[in-house]
């Protein structure tokens, strides 16, 4: 775990791609992506069906590592808006459970809307939780302190003549964006034009290894 400040909180970037909060026991993660597998099916493009239940393992093993007592999505939490109806029955019943054991708020996203509130928690479009915004995607016009997610950023790290992409943290002044947590949900390279006009000039991209982190400038 590597200890990171921001917006006068203390976190822990955790390298399966979420932040825990120790003030408040809380882990706050984005873009699960849950029944991705089952959406692509529907058209015809056949994989592995068990991304929710690898996703939902390691959420379960972070929030029992971390004795987490809240839990905050920041939206896609689903792949789509029919998502939740999709999981297989065991699966449902398993992240049912997970959410009445904690204090779950699903932030809605533009994937899902506020469909997984029929799992329980509580859905909101965005919140402010001891002077920090938690929203799916960054507000440029809003300079207060922000987490996000929406763009699931990775970088490519090489060593030894080879290269190795790693979800990562994009931090600015006044944002941290945060990668996907889903299992298959893909990223942009973090310096992409889109992510860089957000985080400012002097942003860094943030990869978990053990504990401490790696900064990358992508200004």
């Amino acid at each position: 775990m590597a200890r990171l400040s921001f917006g006068g909180q203390d976190f822990m970037a955790l390298g399966e791609g979420a932040l825990f909060w120790p003030g408040r026991r809380a882990l706050v993660l984005a873009d699960l992506h849950l029944e991705k597998a089952s959406w692509y099916a529907r058209g015809g493009q056949m994989l592995p069906p068990y991304d929710s239940l690898a996703t939902l393992d390691r959420l379960d093993m972070l929030v029992a590592r971390h004795d987490a007592r809240e839990v905050w999505t920041l939206g896609d939490s689903f792949h789509d808006e029919a998502g939740p109806g999709r999981l297989p029955p065991e699966v449902a019943a398993r992240l049912c459970a997970l959410v009445a054991r904690v204090d779950w708020t699903w932030i809605t996203g533009n994937h899902d809307e506020d469909s997984a509130g029929s799992l329980g928690g509580a859905v909101l479009e965005e919140a402010a939780v001891d002077g920090i915004m938690l929203r799916h995607q960054a507000d440029p016009h809003d300079d207060r302190p922000e987490l996000s997610g929406h763009f699931h950023p990775k970088w490519r790290i090489g060593a030894r003549g080879r290269s190795v992409s790693r979800r990562c943290f994009v931090q600015g002044e006044s944002r941290i964006i945060l990668p996907a947590f889903g299992a298959l949900a893909g990223g942009l390279i973090a310096h992409a034009p889109v992510i860089r006009a957000l985080a400012g000039p002097v942003a860094c991209a943030l990869v978990p290894v053990r504990d401490r982190l790696l900064r990358f400038p992508i200004g």
